[in-house]
């Protein structure tokens, strides 16, 4: 194969799986010099059996499509803090991957000529430079946060006056309060070994050969133009919505998440039965889980909005993470008390066919990216509620800049009175609201562009460059 594209997820599923629905996309560019390799943790492996399976009924797709399997770093002795948890992540990914992925390369009788990897990944970029290969962030959030991000940790920005922080040199002059900023970033001490990795590598992002968005031009122009003047290039793709094959029209279902306590099958069966947009479906993604006095008001507030609706839960052991430190659980007569409107998913959701089923008509969402363009492609109302990271940029852009959104809750500062909250819920069922009209017409945009669009043609763009730089290296 000419053109191996190797593929390096940060390890968690909210990074992976977008990361996967790029490789598929690039899968069925139909070109056969194109071969892609997906760096992945044993724990993880699972996530590309639909590649796998699909694969091995081929010998040419076999050779197309392969997986690096490298072992997961030990557990610290001792946990750290959560304000510590991704510095010390990333360095022990460094730390064990480094040497291995080094042989990999060494030893591979066609070593890849370009590396994709994660934003939190941006120690790669050395990696690829010394190797004479160029490196391509790939970004799970959206160009606006990135934007945020790099000017976060390029100039280390701090609260000015009344603890904003005012970003003058982005699209629309943006402000937040100091406590929306990402959490990673606040806790940023020059000096601390481990929090400077995090500076470096934002660093390396910035540095790095070109940065592929799950995005559409039609999203984030503005955006996505002030993204490359602040690179100094034009090498910026935005080839989003990434979205799984079913969602897309593709052949072959691509598995998501983990298990659930309600197959696809039966949500899908309850949706069926309900009147068209007339469901609020619920998720605060694959790690937030709400606390305690989050779930109280939102359950409160389900109950007394008389609304149908879809509750996702996540529990603590999955992996999530309450804001306080507390994990709300579901008041135990709830289920009992919304029978015959309510349905609650414990585990993993089959979000993106709920979301485009005729029946459901809002999203209520904790604003992360995956989620925001999942909901913008089915053309829901969004109801948001960021919870960290960020989450609360793709808030202000859901509902100050597209008008597609509504605001309910902002973490814990701001959590919504079950009165308050019933009346949002009910209200966002409207056909006629304004936000309504812009959300289909931002699932419009959306498809336009996966389809013949913008995005298909900047994934063709990044291919096409990728593979001049390859041969330019060839013939130096």
């Amino acid at each position: 194969m000419s053109v191996h594209i190797l593929m390096y997820p940060y390890p968690t599923p909210g990074h992976i799986i977008p990361l996967l629905d790029l490789a598929h996309k690039l899968l069925h560019l139909r070109r056969s010099d194109l071969a892609v390799t997906v760096l992945v943790t044993p724990d993880n492996l699972h996530l590309l059996d639909p590649f796998l399976s699909s694969s091995s009924s081929s010998s040419s797709s076999s050779l197309q499509f392969q997986p690096l399997v490298l072992p997961s770093p030990e557990p610290p002795a001792t946990p750290h803090p959560p304000r510590r948890r991704l510095a010390a992540n990333v360095r022990a990914l460094r730390d064990l991957h480094l040497p291995l992925l080094s042989r990999w390369f060494e030893s591979h009788p066609s070593p890849p000529c370009a590396l994709v990897s994660d934003f939190f990944l941006g120690w790669t970029h050395r990696f690829a430079r010394e190797r004479g290969v160029p490196r391509v962030v790939f970004s799970p959030s959206g160009a606006f946060g990135l934007s945020v991000n790099f000017a976060l940790w390029r100039d280390l920005r701090r609260p000015d006056e009344e603890s904003m922080v005012s970003f003058e040199k982005l699209p629309n002059r943006p402000r937040f309060p100091w406590s929306h900023i990402p959490l990673i970033y606040r806790n940023y001490e020059v000096g601390d070994p481990e929090m400077e990795l995090l500076r470096e590598g934002a660093i390396g992002n910035i540095e790095s050969w070109g940065i592929v968005f799950n995005s559409f031009d039609g999203l984030e122009r503005a955006y996505l133009d002030h993204i490359r003047k602040e690179v100094g290039h034009n090498r910026v793709w935005a080839v989003g919505p990434l979205l799984p094959a079913e969602a897309d029209g593709s052949a072959g279902p691509v598995s998501r998440g983990g298990p659930s306590s309600v197959s696809a099958g039966q949500v899908l069966t309850w949706l069926d039965a309900c009147p068209d947009g007339s469901v609020v479906y619920v998720c605060f993604g694959s790690r937030a889980v709400p606390t305690q006095r989050q779930m109280d008001e939102l359950a409160a507030g389900l109950l007394e909005s008389g609304v149908r609706f879809i509750l996702c839960v996540r529990e603590a052991n999955r992996g999530g993470h309450a804001a306080e430190g507390n994990y709300g659980a579901v008041p135990e007569d709830f289920e009992e008390r919304a029978a015959g409107r309510g349905l609650v998913i414990r585990g993993w959701a089959p979000q993106v066919p709920i979301l485009r089923h005729r029946a459901v008509g809002t999203f209520l969402t904790h604003c992360g990216w995956n989620s925001t363009l999942e909901g913008l492609s089915a053309g829901t109302v969004m109801l948001t509620w960021p919870m960290g990271a960020e989450q609360f940029v793709n808030a202000k852009l859901l509902v100050d800049e597209l008008g597609v959104g509504m605001r309910v809750g902002e973490g814990s500062e701001k959590i919504p009175e079950a009165a308050e909250l019933a009346r949002v819920l009910a209200e966002a069922l409207r056909g006629d609201l304004p936000q309504r009209v812009r959300a289909k017409e931002m699932s419009s945009a959306a498809w336009n562009a996966i389809e013949g669009g913008s995005s298909e043609k900047d994934l063709s763009d990044f291919v096409r460059c990728v593979d001049e730089q390859r041969r330019t290296k060839i013939h130096a």
